[in-house]
């Protein structure tokens, strides 16, 4: 038997306010289960919780922050949708941040930092705001080596010729390791015949001047069908990862697919083209399992697909790799910046398996915080000389 509309509406208010009560994703979840709620395609109940707290505490966020968070929801309930959008309106409406930190960088490790970014502002005494953009990598540096931003996600290591600029603008910094990802190839999910792809085949369908052009030329076996590519942009660090790890040369590549920074852009080409092959960051294919399919790598070795227990193992070689993030050393003689990059730190456990990553075992944060535990007691000794002095 139908639903009445008026039930409908009441559980997307019962929806409202447990989102709204500080609660966690999973006991969201339990509550919901208990009052036999069940509102159809609503994904990621913390990232909207989070979101909507963030939103209902008159904390600044941005249209893009907005779109993104309804966007993870497939298909949300349209009540609870317009809901949500009312008490925006309504209830939420936008306040001035007392202090601001500027990210800017990989789309891979966006999701990580995004998640900080509101957790922080949550608990935060001071209505603080962290605004997120996403240039890539490369972009990332070169606004963070220019002194425009206090951090930098990067989804590699920064190169020589990035240090060298920020060396020339005297601008110092601290590296820190905040997850591992696993780089993923995946096929759109009618792709009955892929499964699992060497890197030596690998290198041949992405490498420059490459000539397959079919999935015939891969495999004789396979369907004499076109294969339609899908990767990150150049200026991505998850570019300049994968061509290295599979062409054996940063930047090495064939010119004739569709490239992009957002690995959202790239989840969508996948889904929507039956003859697609794409590569993005573990948390984009773990958050669409039902639009993309995964295909296990084999360097060699054997067939290893990417999870939680291969890429934190390393066996999932080699495509698991760093995430980082690069704080100026400028920027961290503010107080809000150590406070934000503290909460990082101890709060990665928790939030980045949220995100679909791989979070470090505890004694890597333990020792990274360790080292800024030593900036924040150089940076008291130094406030302490200032207000000592006549």
């Amino acid at each position: 038997m139908p639903e009445s509309s008026d039930m409908n509406d009441t559980r997307a208010l019962l929806f409202l306010f447990t989102l709204a009560s500080g609660a966690t994703g999973g006991e969201i979840t339990r509550s919901l289960q208990s009052l036999s709620v069940r509102l159809p395609g609503v994904r990621h109940i913390s990232r909207l919780r989070r979101a909507l707290m963030r939103l209902c505490h008159a904390r600044t966020t941005s249209p893009y922050s907005l779109f993104m968070t309804f966007r993870t929801a497939r298909r949300p309930h349209p009540v609870t949708f317009t809901l949500c959008l009312a008490a925006i309106v309504a209830g939420c409406g936008p306040g001035s941040a007392s202090y601001t930190v500027a990210v800017d960088g990989s789309s891979t490790v966006y999701p990580i930092t995004e998640a900080m970014a509101e957790e922080f502002g949550l608990t935060s005494e001071d209505k603080v705001s962290v605004t997120i953009a996403t240039s890539g990598t490369g972009g990332g540096f070169k606004s963070f080596c220019a002194g425009e931003r206090d951090i930098s996600n990067a989804s590699r290591h920064i190169k020589d010729s990035e240090k060298a600029v920020c060396d020339a603008n005297g601008i110092e910094y601290l590296e820190l390791e905040v997850a591992i990802d696993g780089l993923s190839v995946v096929v759109n999910p009618t792709n009955t015949f892929v499964e699992c792809l060497s890197v030596d085949e690998l290198a041949r369908i992405w490498g420059p001047g490459s000539t397959v052009t079919l999935w015939s030329d891969v495999r004789p076996e396979w369907p004499a069908e076109p294969i339609r590519l899908y990767g990150a942009g150049t200026n991505s660090g998850t570019f300049d990862y994968f061509t290295e790890a599979i062409v054996g040369r940063v930047g090495a590549i064939r010119d004739d697919f569709s490239a992009s920074e957002d690995d959202n852009v790239l989840v969508q080409g996948v889904e929507g083209d039956r003859n697609s092959l794409g590569f993005f960051g573990y948390a984009y294919y773990a958050e669409n399992t039902t639009r993309i399919k995964s295909v296990a790598v084999d360097p060699g070795t054997g067939c290893v697909a990417p999870n939680p227990e291969s890429i934190q193992s390393g066996t999932y070689t080699p495509l698991a790799r760093p995430l980082l993030i690069y704080i100026s050393r400028a920027s961290l003689k503010r107080d809000v910046v150590r406070r934000f990059v503290r909460f990082y730190l101890e709060h990665a456990r928790e939030l980045v398996p949220e995100t679909g990553y791989i979070a470090l075992q505890p004694e890597h944060y333990a020792r990274q915080l360790v080292v800024l535990s030593e900036i924040e007691r150089q940076a008291a000794l130094a406030d302490a000389r200032t207000d000592a002095s006549p």
